[in-house]
């Protein structure tokens, strides 16, 4: 057999083991250790034994429990709910303003917290009963929240981009740079799209009466305190970075010290708080460990092969494609799997082919690896939204409150899917919205 032929034996075997609903790093580690054992008898027990040590030989790997705990202990001692509360009021009077107010609230969580499945519980508990109650149009409101979750895989400190960073070996600290000004980019395009539709139809969100928004000076005291600590925070743990005072990993344990610091001073971190949040982290934080460690494993049986010399001539000399038609296919083939597979799951599965081909593309440009991640995320972000099978669409359903039903939830993703998509076409004709900053910022770690 060729090795060629076993390459792609390799890679069917993956995709039929996770089609069967094997775990992921299990289905994937699974194979890479059976392909390492025929290929190389048994002294391939070396591979990933060696990726172990690889592993944990990875600083940045220190950030991935510290951001999860973090984002945990903001949701569960209720300081994002005070955030809301907080938007409310000075949101309110705006035609429109609590479904803005609520793109701000998921701009400022994924700052603090880097997974969107964070944003989206935090939007789908907390804001979209305030705006139903308010008479708010469900269909807008959903894709609201869903498109506003998005957010949480590209603002620092996204998770996502820290787990790409490992497998790509690209500095984590370039790559979330990198997804700010895409971020904000996105988060600005979601809120022009809701101002003018709501201008257009000004029934899809009423403003809210004086009633409403009246309360007495002490109470605007403190919703006004309770906005500042997520701010306050975020300085703590990306300011202090930014300036060069802390490292990628000081930055985080900052992060998680600071939020577990206002759960106290709010009189919230009590042990039921403690024990959910460090279980929690600790189940996150494993399936990421596992995922890479399998990556790892089946990267390098699958690149001992050739395999990835193999697709690149394939591609590039054989077929003469023009590197943006490959890139476009890369996509695509995200947009697909995404409907299938969640955002790691698809990093783990294609990293071994994608990101050494990304890198020998002659695109025009530097660090085409930093920018495909940025282009990854959000592609994969669209796949999470997008029918029939979308990760997200079924957990925004299990989620969200009865009165918005699954066909609700598709109608409303389309309109924020459609700008996702023009801000990929953006980075695309524009590659330096996503690499100026981090090529003129000079941080530690």
């Amino acid at each position: 057999m060729t090795y060629e032929m076993i390459a792609l034996l390799m890679f069917a075997s993956m995709v039929v083991a996770l089609i069967s609903g094997q775990l992921v790093f299990a289905g994937i580690g699974f194979v890479a250790s059976a392909a390492a054992l025929m290929l190389y008898g048994p002294g391939a027990i070396d591979l990933p034994f060696n990726q172990v040590f690889k592993l944990f030989n990875w600083y940045a790997m220190l950030t991935l429990p510290m951001f999860i705990y973090m984002g945990y202990i903001l949701a569960e001692s209720g300081i994002a709910e005070d955030l809301y509360r907080a938007l409310h009021v000075w949101f309110g009077r705006f035609t429109g303003g609590l479904a803005i107010g609520t793109i701000f609230l998921m701009v400022i969580i994924s700052a603090m917290n880097g997974l969107s499945v964070a944003g989206m519980a935090i939007g789908a508990t907390i804001a979209l009963p305030e705006m139903i109650r308010r008479g708010y149009d469900k269909v807008l409101i959903s894709g609201v929240v869903q498109g506003g979750s998005s957010l949480g895989i590209l603002i620092p400190p996204s998770v996502v981009l820290v787990l790409y960073g490992m497998i790509a070996r690209q500095p984590v600290s370039k790559l979330w740079f990198a997804g700010v000004g895409p971020g904000l980019l996105m988060a600005a395009l979601f809120i022009i799209y809701i101002y003018v539709r709501v201008k257009l139809n000004p029934k899809l969100a009423p403003a809210l009466t004086d009633d409403e928004l009246n309360m007495p000076l002490r109470e605007k005291l403190a919703l006004a305190r309770a906005g500042i600590i997520p701010f306050v925070i975020f300085f703590f743990m990306t300011g202090l970075f930014v300036f060069g005072v802390t490292s990628l990993v000081e930055s985080s344990a900052v992060g998680a010290a600071s939020a577990t610091l206002a759960a106290v001073v709010k009189g919230r971190f009590t042990w039921p708080i403690i024990r959910d949040t460090a279980l929690k982290t600790l189940n996150v934080s494993c399936m990421f460990m596992w995922l890479i460690l399998a990556a790892l494993a089946f990267g390098t049986v699958f690149d001992g092969l050739g395999a990835v010399k193999a697709i690149e001539f394939l591609f590039v000399k054989q077929w003469d494609l023009n590197p943006w038609t490959i890139i476009i296919m890369m996509q695509l083939s995200f947009i697909v799997m995404g409907m299938f597979l969640d955002d790691t799951a698809m990093l783990v599965i294609v990293a071994p082919l994608y990101i050494p081909l990304v890198k020998a593309l002659d695109l025009g440009f530097d660090n085409q690896l930093i920018w495909y991640g940025i282009l990854y995320t959000i592609t994969c972000q669209i796949a999470y939204i997008t029918p029939p099978f979308g990760y997200n669409l079924f957990l925004m359903r299990s989620l969200a409150p009865k009165e918005i039903s699954l066909i609700d939830i598709y109608r409303s993703i389309w309109p924020f899917a459609a700008i996702m998509f023009f801000t990929i076409i953006i980075l695309m004709v524009f590659p330096q919205i996503a690499l100026w900053l981090p090529a003129h910022m000079n941080v530690k770690g």
